[in-house]
């Protein structure tokens, strides 16, 4: 077991890679725009190593870590590529994680995160239920969201009400509110066991949004449950 994983230090080291990796992927781009950077991936690879870590403390075997071409059957579709799976040696799908980012660009991007969020939770959970995969009881699903800190993600956002009233929490809600609001929600009604937002400023400024959501409640969960499993990783 490794017992060296420190969290602070890990996650220190995963946002300044986030923003080497935004920054150095925006000068390579030839659009002006934010989405060059976007399209790059690879920001959130520091929080890959994050979470292999944190499992490999508990006990992990690495060879049962998976961090790229995580196919999992789906239920509405094909299959979806999560970004950080765990396999037992049996075979059972343990754990499930979706690594997201967005800074800047929020009008245009926050409703698409919201749709993929409830999206890939509904269809994982209804593929569970028709047991398209093998698992070891109810599987940890986690989000993970890292949000731009500046100007206009905590401004409050206007709200559409043509018809009807929007619900009173969205009232003068920032986009960093709102994505609060998105990842309690997503606790709450069970779509996901546990969910963290970090906000950042740049590679020397960052927080948890709140104390619920923060990352060190996100990882104490996941390592709770894989202690709890360890019997499947010593057969």
């Amino acid at each position: 077991m490794n017992k060296s994983f420190n969290l602070s230090a890990s996650t220190a080291k995963a946002i300044d890679f986030f923003w080497e990796t935004k920054n150095e992927q925006q000068k390579r781009s030839s659009d002006s725009s934010n989405r060059g950077a976007v399209v790059g991936g690879k920001q959130l690879d520091g929080f890959l190593v994050l979470l292999r870590d944190a499992c490999m403390s508990v006990g992990v075997p690495p060879e049962c870590i998976y961090d790229k071409n995580n196919y999992v059957p789906g239920f509405f579709r094909s299959s979806k590529d999560w970004d950080f799976i765990i396999i037992s040696p049996s075979g059972k799908l343990l754990v499930i994680i979706e690594l997201k980012s967005q800074v800047g660009s929020y009008g245009n991007n926050f409703n698409n995160r919201t749709e993929e969020a409830l999206g890939n939770a509904t269809d994982f959970w209804t593929a569970y239920r028709e047991q398209e995969f093998p698992t070891f009881g109810t599987p940890w699903v986690g989000y993970l969201m890292l949000i731009g800190d500046d100007e206009r993600s905590t401004i409050p956002v206007r709200n559409h009400t043509n018809h009807f009233p929007v619900l009173r929490e969205f009232e003068n809600a920032s986009y960093i509110d709102r994505y609060k609001i998105l990842c309690e929600k997503l606790m709450t009604e069970r779509l996901y066991t546990s969910a963290c937002l970090i906000r950042t400023k740049d590679a020397k400024t960052y927080c948890d949004a709140t104390e619920k959501l923060s990352l060190t409640h996100f990882i104490d969960s996941l390592k709770g449950y894989l202690i709890g499993c360890a019997s499947e990783f010593n057969k």
